[in-house]
């Protein structure tokens, strides 16, 4: 099982050739075995990004999201009590950002590697992390 956080859930479902080599071949296998995995953060953040302009999709929003749940390989793990304890009990020195630590947070519980871009997640010495 592995993690995605919401850029690399984007480029993952979007192909885009900007998601590294390491970071593909992690979620192509974990994909294969049906066990890949993004946080309901990263529908919050994808939604936000999208309707401030941040970013752009290739479909329509709603769209784009529909076609991500019915995708056998992929599960959308809600913001459990346990994931959301975890993430309030980071210490300062964690990152800051909510939907961060949320997600790191759901990696840190199923206990799985995150893919991530974040260089401040891949300090964290808890944390496995791909990219």
């Amino acid at each position: 099982m592995t993690v995605l956080d919401t850029q690399a859930l984007v480029w993952w479902a979007e192909e885009n050739p900007k998601l590294p080599k390491k970071a593909r071949q992690a979620a192509a296998a974990a994909a294969r075995r049906r066990e890949l995995v993004t946080s309901a953060i990263s529908v919050f953040e994808v939604t936000t990004l999208e309707r401030r302009g941040r970013i752009a999709l290739k479909i329509p929003l709603s769209e784009w999201l529909n076609s991500l749940r019915v995708l056998p390989e992929l599960t959308i793990q809600p913001v459990t009590d346990e994931i959301a304890e975890r993430a309030g009990g980071f210490g300062d020195v964690f990152p800051g950002d909510p939907a961060d630590r949320l997600i790191a947070a759901t990696a840190l519980v199923l206990d799985v590697p995150l893919i991530t871009a974040d260089t401040k997640l891949h300090k964290v010495s808890s944390l496995s992390t791909i990219w």
